[in-house]
């Protein structure tokens, strides 16, 4: 089954969606399944992962419900509140909800950095485990060393890198984010996710060759077991269109075996979301 580990739906409003900016105005609109799915069709993905782009239980069950009604959509990362001092009962009431596969918290937008480390946070991220819940890590370059902190604390907990950490790929910056992402790739409970990556170059100039060094650096880091592709579809439309977001991990996959683009293409993410 090939599987695309990280996209988006929305009824877009403009007060809540404020990060979606003016000079993005081509995703300022409503995105559903009937947008994506002859979309999947026509670039050969069986499946997609449905990730939360809002901070709220309304945009959890917005997702799921969503994603009840419609087939390909295997499985969903919503959010919670992780600090909450009813977590656990939260996540017991949610352990049996179809498609519910973990959750993410947008950490990269809170002006701690250390977010992440608080003490109430801990408390939940330390009760997901239990309940078979995964964790997306949604950070920036500058968050990479406190989130080996996190991740080192969880040995058991099954977490996923988005997006490779974003780095400054229009920058042309490298190395200071490679040095943190082969020490953070080091924990073996960390998958990575080839997602995200075009928005983080020139949207109007990016080519393959500049994003190439940035794949190098993952696909040595986590291996083949540990990557997952990702669209990061309607977010990638700034950019791009999504059979050129493919394009990019099939071109870098194009010497690989069989089986080592299936990982990439779908086996992993399957295998991470527990998908049926």
């Amino acid at each position: 089954m090939t599987i695309d580990s990280h996209q988006h739906f929305w009824t877009f409003d403009p007060i809540r969606d404020s990060w979606i900016t003016d000079d993005m105005s081509v995703i300022q609109r409503n995105f559903y399944p009937d947008d994506l799915k002859p979309i999947l069709i026509q670039n050969g993905i069986d499946g997609c992962v449905a990730v939360q782009a809002d901070q709220s239980l309304v945009e959890t069950a917005f997702l799921l419900d969503l994603a009840a009604k419609n087939d390909f959509v295997k499985a969903v990362v919503g959010w919670i509140d992780l600090q909450a001092d009813d977590i656990e009962e939260q996540l017991s009431e949610l352990n049996s909800v179809k498609k519910l596969a973990g959750f993410r918290h947008v950490l990269q937008a809170e002006p701690d950095v250390e977010y992440m480390l608080r003490p109430n946070f801990l408390r939940g991220i330390a009760k997901l485990q239990k309940y078979g819940f995964t964790y997306d890590i949604l950070i920036f370059p500058k968050h990479l060393t406190t989130a080996q902190k996190l991740v080192a604390q969880f040995p058991d907990q099954p977490f996923v890198l988005d997006h490779i950490a974003k780095p400054y790929i229009k920058a042309g910056l490298i190395d200071e984010w490679k040095r943190d992402i082969q020490s953070l790739a080091k924990f073996e409970n960390l998958q990575c996710k080839v997602s995200g990556i075009i928005t983080e170059a020139d949207w109007k100039n990016w080519t393959y060759k500049l994003i190439k060094p940035y794949l190098d650096v993952v696909f040595e880091a986590f291996g083949i077991d540990r990557i997952m592709f990702g669209s990061d579809w309607p977010v990638c439309l700034v950019a791009g269109d999504y059979a050129q977001v493919k394009g990019i991990v099939e071109t870098y996959t194009e010497d690989f075996s069989d089986s080592e683009k299936n990982k990439v293409f779908g086996e992993n993410a399957t295998k991470f979301y527990s998908m049926v």
